[in-house]
């Protein structure tokens, strides 16, 4: 009889190596296509924490002080090396998170436009001054780092979201722990091996594994400067309380419910399109995918068969193979996914496009949902109120256009919202009028390019700093102003009272 297949353990990252975890705590790492378990990943103790923390502080003031010049060449060759090997960050986002490869490149590629945005880092951390602010008195700002920072990201993108953060963190002279998604752990590594390669300092970029243990940690330890998080509104609430509570700087970027307002001068066809692209890449587990269409006047009836039309003919099944949607990360996703579905029908909704059951391109029993039409949704039904993160597209029914603006002004999230229209003074409106943080026109999924912020308004963002762009920047380093005066003459006399200028 032989022995069982020995699983993989992935480790810790921590001052340059791969460390193993000091305690027993780890969990699965499944492949969603197939339901495999295909390796186990540890889970940090607080000792681990520290230990990577630790490196981090260890690493700042070298980091702090190395030249522009030669931070900026280790960003060129971190970029050099991505471009070469992405499609091998691509095939293990899509072993363990279950998106296609082509939109697992995808994420990749708007991953290293951050990169690139970083590598101007000596244009983007210049400072001013000013000559004879007061008789012989120059002053001057300049920007400097923090020290040790931590990035919490989730699981629906293992490599764009962290790099949202690490690129400028690193660029601006900061040191980094990442603490990705138990989920999908093998990217974080993956890239972490990639700036060693790419002449990165020791410590500089560290990964710890876990859950909210290794989160609570950073989130209390007293080395740790700045907190930048992607997840759920009610973990991000608590990163945010609980970070700035520990004197911290924080940007919690939270959920989402996404909408997309079709007036009844759109072009349908467009609009059908881009619909189905926004609301089932990557199985709708995307903060910026498309959840709730809005059809406005008397187009809904049309703009639901030629949405149907085009769900009927997705293929779904593993993401390595020829298809256009993959599975959800896990089963527990998956059952709570159909959960809503169920209770959508049960509320009255059309199930238009069941994708509960159906034939599923994959080996297996992976975590499939095929992609789901729901119409006449309500917004009293919990597919509605909730995000649910997975490929289900509910259709609401408004009369005009102020009712779709009320619509989408009243709900607690404020991530993303698009409008398909023929009628520039429409748009125009829209854009002025919408509490929302990213609005596209004609765009169903509006992610800003890396020199735009990316961030919502209202429950979907805690904090007031948005990521990327010159915010990131901003976030990512503080300013220090000096005033200098070089005297010419001895002694300027005794004067106890307000300095001023003259």
């Amino acid at each position: 009889m032989s022995s069982p297949a020995k699983i993989d353990v992935v480790p810790h990252w921590v001052g340059g190596r791969a460390v193993p975890g000091s305690g027993q705590r780890s969990g699965e790492v499944t492949d969603p296509a197939t339901g495999e378990v295909t390796r186990r990943v540890a889970f940090a103790e607080p000792a681990d924490v520290e230990s990577a923390v630790a490196a981090a502080r260890a690493a700042f003031p070298a980091w702090r002080d190395t030249s522009l010049t030669r931070r900026t060449q280790i960003l060129f060759r971190f970029r050099e090396l991505l471009n070469h090997r992405a499609p091998e960050l691509a095939a293990l986002i899509t072993a363990e998170h279950g998106k296609v490869l082509t939109d697992a490149a995808g994420e990749v590629a708007r991953g290293q436009e951050v990169v690139e945005f970083a590598c101007g880092a000596p244009h983007l951390l210049t400072g001013s001054a000013t000559e004879n602010a007061s008789t012989g008195i120059d002053v001057h700002s300049i920007r400097q780092p923090l020290g040790p920072v931590a990035i919490i990201s989730p699981f629906n993108f293992p490599a764009m979201v962290p790099m949202w953060f690490f690129p400028i963190a690193i660029a601006a002279g900061n040191t980094v722990v990442l603490k990705p998604s138990e989920k999908v752990p093998s990217a974080a590594n993956w890239i972490a091996e990639l700036w060693a390669e790419a002449g990165l300092p020791d410590g500089v970029f560290n990964v710890v594994h876990g859950d909210r243990v290794a989160v609570d940690t950073l989130l209390t330890h007293p080395d740790i400067t700045a907190i930048s998080f992607v997840g759920s509104t009610p973990v991000a609430r608590h990163v945010y309380e609980t970070g700035t509570a520990h004197g911290k700087r924080v940007q919690a970027l939270g959920g989402a419910k996404n909408h997309m307002v079709v007036l009844p001068d759109a072009d349908l066809d467009l609009a059908a399109d881009q619909a189905v692209n926004a609301g089932y890449g990557s199985a709708g587990e995307r903060c910026m995918a498309i959840s709730a269409l809005v059809a406005v006047g008397d187009i809904a009836d049309t703009l639901v068969t030629k949405i149907a039309e085009r769900t009927r003919a997705l293929r779904t099944g593993d993401g390595r193979r020829d298809s256009d949607m993959g599975p959800l990360v896990t089963r527990a996703a998956q059952q709570r996914v159909t959960g809503y579905v169920d209770a959508g029908e049960s509320a009255g909704a059309t199930v238009v496009v069941d994708g509960r059951t159906g034939r599923f391109d994959a080996d297996g029993n992976g975590f499939f949902v095929g992609p789901t039409l729901l119409d006449h949704v309500t917004t009293d039904m919990t597919v509605y109120t909730d995000e649910i993160f997975g490929p289900v597209l509910s259709v609401l029914r408004v009369d005009t256009y102020p009712d779709a603006v009320a619509l989408i002004n009243t709900n607690p999230y404020g991530n993303g919202t698009a409008l398909f229209t023929r009628s520039g003074a429409a748009a125009r409106r829209f854009q002025n009028e919408i509490d929302v943080g990213m609005i596209g026109i004609n765009v169903p999924v509006p992610v800003p390019m890396a020199y735009y912020s990316f961030g919502g308004w209202k429950n979907s963002l805690f904090g007031d700093t948005h990521a990327h762009g010159t915010h990131g920047v901003h976030f990512y380093t503080r300013t220090k102003v000096v005033t200098t005066r070089w005297p010419d003459t001895s002694g300027s006399g005794v004067d106890l009272g307000f300095p001023t200028n003259a």
